[in-house]
């Protein structure tokens, strides 16, 4: 008896120590696929109940340009009243564009006409490299439809084309609304020069779908393969036991 009790605690330690591995293996899968989540709205900090100015849920713009760009923008805020943020996420979800998702948020934000008055939002995501401008009432008549397309196409748009430069795209669209909504000239869009290979330089869609699903399908057989395996072991017990 005490035999057989050995043998039935020694499976269910090993049965044990297989579903921690498991589990361990799940948690790694899902750690490594975790990056190419979409972002919801509601994960964007508010700035209503923080004291944000840059957002970077992409993990593309170092500690050092999101102090230097929340202290500019702090200093235009108390200076000027009009705020600037600037947001990065790494993916949007799926039937969303860039234009829809910055739309949400400044709403989310700025419920009304008076709140979005003074508010200027750049939305940038980096698996299609598109960028998006939101401006409210106030806001607009410094910055127009010109300079906020010429922002987009010719300062964020530039910085990734050569190269996915999203630290100078945040710091050369800082200087100019910053410049604009002080009242000063437009410095204008950064020169372009000649040796810049706009092919490439976009993630397509579809690349990373394949990749998520990749990871899915992955997933889905590790546990269909270990689930009945387990199962089955905690009916018969382990071989030899």
């Amino acid at each position: 008896m005490r035999q057989q009790s050995y043998h039935i605690t020694q499976a269910r330690l090993k049965l044990k120590n297989l579903l921690v591995s498991v589990l361990a293996i799940v948690f790694t899968i899902f750690t490594l696929a975790a990056p190419a989540l979409a972002t919801d709205v509601y994960d964007i900090a508010n700035p209503n109940t923080e004291d944000v100015w840059v957002v970077d849920q992409a993990k593309e713009i170092s500690l050092a340009n999101q102090r230097k760009l929340s202290s500019t923008l702090q200093q235009l805020a108390r200076e000027t009243g009009q705020e600037v943020r600037m947001v990065a996420i790494r993916r949007l979800d799926y039937g969303e564009t860039i234009d829809s998702f910055a739309d949400e948020v400044f709403t989310n934000w700025y419920p009304n006409a008076e709140a979005k008055a003074n508010q200027t939002l750049l939305v940038l995501d980096t698996l299609t490299n598109t960028v998006a401008i939101r401006t409210g009432e106030n806001a607009q008549k410094l910055v127009d439809k010109d300079i906020a397309n010429s922002i987009v196409e010719e300062t964020v748009g530039y910085n990734l084309r050569s190269g996915n430069k999203y630290n100078q795209a945040f710091l050369d669209a800082s200087d100019r609304l910053v410049a604009v909504l002080s009242g000063e000239e437009d410095p204008g869009p950064p020169a372009i020069t000649d040796d810049i290979q706009i092919e490439g330089t976009f993630t397509k869609a579809e690349d990373t779908d394949a990749g998520s699903a990749t990871v899915w399908v992955i997933v889905l057989l590790l546990l269909a393969t270990v689930i009945p395996m387990v199962t089955y072991f905690w009916y018969v017990g382990f071989p030899g036991n």
